[in-house]
């Protein structure tokens, strides 16, 4: 929903390039053209800026991303009560903020990250109104899910790097920081939404233990 600061902006601006459409004759004053220039050309080229920012802003709200029908599976996951589920365990502890959760996780940590990661929310967006929608268990990534996404916040940390798993091979840690061995992968944390299997999970609802 457009803030009432934008909502304002397209009011005036519509009111001025009416005001300017009924009488042209404005226009012939030096104030006239100055007027029909800030209706017709600054004021629409500002709501539109402000607009495109905001909703740019809200998309990556987990709000937004569980707007879809089809990705509502996928918000009901992340309320899993097993901590083996990683989704679910970040969600549920806040180790990523819950109004940006879906966000915080898929988007690339790169310098063009978000341009990237919004540009994938168009093709999304697409799929849902103009192509075919996949069943939830059928959705899947456009590429592996990158380790450096983990690694983002977990490197460095010691609970991280001190871990008995990750050290019960003197190569692993090394494999996992360069990507060579996935954190998702089957021995790991291989337990992600699982939406297939939700109707058979207990889950959790806050404020309850």
């Amino acid at each position: 929903m457009p803030s009432k600061f934008v909502l304002l902006m397209i009011t005036a601006t519509g009111v001025l390039a009416l005001l300017v459409g009924l009488r042209a004759q404005v226009t012939r004053t030096r104030e006239g053209k100055m007027l029909a220039f800030v209706a017709l050309f600054i004021l629409p080229v500002a709501a539109l800026s402000l607009g495109f920012t905001q909703q740019m802003q809200r998309a990556e709200s987990t709000q937004f991303c569980l707007s879809c029908h089809v990705m509502r599976d996928y918000g009901r996951s992340l309320t899993i009560d097993d901590a083996s589920y990683v989704p679910a365990r970040h969600y549920q502890n806040n180790l990523v903020p819950r109004e940006q959760a879906c966000y915080t996780c898929h988007t690339d940590y790169t310098m063009f990250g978000t341009v990237n990661s919004k540009l994938r929310g168009l093709r999304h967006m697409w799929i849902q109104y103009a192509g075919t929608i996949p069943a939830p268990d059928k959705i899947k990534l456009y590429s592996p899910y990158n380790n450096r996404e983990c690694l983002h916040c977990h490197l460095g940390m010691r609970k991280f790097e001190e871990a008995s798993p990750h050290l019960k091979k003197a190569e692993l840690l090394g494999q996992m920081k360069s990507n060579q061995k996935s954190c998702t992968s089957s021995g790991c944390h291989e337990f992600i939404h699982d939406v297939g299997s939700l109707k058979d999970m207990k889950l959790w609802k806050e404020g309850t233990r």
